[in-house]
């Protein structure tokens, strides 16, 4: 795979093809976790609205420990997302090329860890349970923020509702009977295709990493976390060369 290929999904020369090139393997990577991840520990990941639900829930039916545990969930995925603000915002500041390569690289170790608690999650559930749960939080939290500042909020990766209802709005614009042709200045509601195509994208991408992750769990278990970390070590791997090679001359201190 050609270098300057490479570079483009991390570059901090973003275009909007390599933003859409980017969140395409994210929601594939996303896709695959979320599955791994329910399979291991009963519980998706990705998704907050239903966290937050279950947490109400549970506070209502007087559940405190459930309630605990999916406030836990919701404080994982923030301190997430805030972590990733904070590694591309420090990365800005020092003219890194690695800016947004650094958020990629920390989810993949953490994924690295999601595999190695897999030794220990069998024998001892009530410990690891809730500590795997707010791990993969906390990776959906860093790449949801990752790819949200990247693209600046035209792309999200780990949750489908928002692209679902764009999805709707804009099958929604392409039914709309337009009486006639517009007059100048008059509001003529049309679909955008190309904003379906990327929806569109995403949407299967992350089916098709729920798939291949739940399948690749069911028959390798948490060991099948690795190759996500992989990728991912791959798509961040140009830039923080880059940036290794300016270390000696201080650009980065």
């Amino acid at each position: 795979m050609p270098i300057h290929y490479l570079r483009s999904f991390t570059s901090i020369q973003r275009t909007e093809k390599a933003n859409f090139r980017l969140g395409r393997v994210l929601a594939l990577i996303a896709g695959a976790t979320n599955a791994g991840g329910f399979l291991a520990v009963g519980q998706y990941t990705s998704h907050m609205s239903g966290i937050v639900s279950s947490f109400a829930d549970n506070v209502a039916l007087g559940d405190l420990g459930l309630a605990l545990s999916a406030i836990s969930s919701v404080i994982a995925f923030v301190s997430g997302a805030a972590t990733s603000a904070i590694l591309i915002n420090w990365g800005r500041r020092r003219s890194a090329h690695s800016v947004y390569a650094v958020p990629l690289l920390l989810e993949a170790a953490l994924l690295l860890c999601f595999a190695a608690l897999g030794a220990n999650l069998e024998h001892h559930r009530v410990m690891f349970v809730p500590v795997t749960v707010a791990l993969l939080c906390y990776v959906m939290g860093v790449q949801n923020a990752m790819i949200t500042k990247i693209s600046r909020a035209e792309i999200r990766t780990t949750h489908m509702t928002g692209i679902v209802t764009d999805l709707g709005i804009e099958l929604g614009k392409s039914l709309y009977w337009n009486r006639s042709e517009p007059p100048v200045g008059s509001h003529h509601v049309a679909a955008d295709l190309r904003r379906v195509r990327v929806l569109a994208a995403l949407l299967g991408m992350f089916l098709l990493g729920g798939t291949v992750g739940a399948v690749a769990f069911r028959h390798f278990g948490f060991v099948s976390g690795v190759p996500l970390s992989m990728l991912l070590v791959i798509l961040a791997s140009v830039p923080v060369t880059d940036d290794l090679r300016r270390l000696p001359r201080g650009d980065l201190v």
